[in-house]
């Protein structure tokens, strides 16, 4: 990705951004977008070897990036952190929530019935996604509040709009994080600062390590489940990477100054179509 939208290059020079989940294959594209754009990028992931490798790769190209490992689920490793990214770039101007996922044992199959997916699968799935994102957001929102500015992306999914069969937790926690996404944006008008931005992407499907099995087979067809994904959305295809940046960017951005407290679909129209 070579500069920015509308040809203006270098929109986030100067700032800060903290990616969670920045080690994955959406995230990582997002941390280097910004980077490519001039932000200086902290890579949250819990596993460290991911984000050190998306760190490498942004160094490498002559950015500024550094890896921390940390579990969005414990506040304490969270503060750890910011403790450390302030320490490394002096602030935080943007948060990019993107730790989040599934767990096969909160999910139905023809071996598991919904009244007997174990409590604590639905503990981890609801934590990993809800509480990923509320702790990131007190723990980086706060230094935000105390400088009075600040952008905060949430990650939401398809799933919050139109909860797909098998994955009741995943469903409940990412519609969780939609409304969450609305509240926080509005406490932080209310109570803090009118420079505060909060807003989410609601991305449709996506092939990354977690949804590859779901999606596509080993000859890189689609599975059924995929076949019926595609032919639910208009466009015909899976998302890519690049098809989440414009939007991200632009959420992230200047350009996106009176856009607050909304959930954006990146999915290909599938929230737009029926079946018929």
């Amino acid at each position: 990705m070579n500069g920015s939208l509308n040809g203006r290059k270098n929109r986030f020079e100067g700032k800060v951004a903290v990616t969670t989940g920045g080690g994955g294959v959406l995230c990582s594209a997002v941390a280097e977008a910004l980077a490519k754009e001039g932000a200086s990028i902290a890579i949250l992931d819990i596993r460290e070897d991911a984000a050190e490798t998306v760190a490498s790769k942004i160094r490498a190209e002559g950015g500024k990036a550094l890896a921390v490992k940390a579990d969005v689920t414990d506040r304490t490793i969270i503060e750890e952190a910011c403790k450390t990214v302030l320490r490394e770039f002096g602030a935080v101007d943007l948060l990019v929530n993107g730790a989040g996922g599934n767990d096969p044992r909160a999910s139905t199959s023809p071996k598991l019935s919904f009244f007997d997916i174990p409590q604590e699968a639905l503990e981890r799935v609801v934590h990993l996604n809800l509480l990923g994102t509320i702790i990131p957001c007190q723990v980086f929102g706060k230094v935000m509040a105390e400088k009075g500015e600040g952008v905060i992306l949430n990650f939401s999914s398809m799933n919050a709009i139109r909860p797909l069969t098998r994955i009741p937790a995943y469903s409940a926690a990412k519609a969780a994080v939609s409304n969450f996404t609305q509240w926080l944006a509005v406490h932080m008008f209310h109570n803090y600062s009118r420079k505060i931005r909060v807003n989410a992407v609601a991305p449709g499907f996506f092939v990354t390590k977690q949804t590859r099995f779901l999606l596509v087979q080993e000859n890189n067809t689609p599975t059924p489940r995929g076949k019926a994904v595609i032919e639910h959305t208009p466009m015909d295809r899976f998302g890519e990477p690049k098809d989440l940046l414009g939007t991200v960017l632009f959420l992230l951005s200047d350009e996106a100054a009176f856009v607050h407290g909304v959930i954006i679909p990146v999915d290909g129209g599938f929230s737009a179509y029926s079946g018929v």
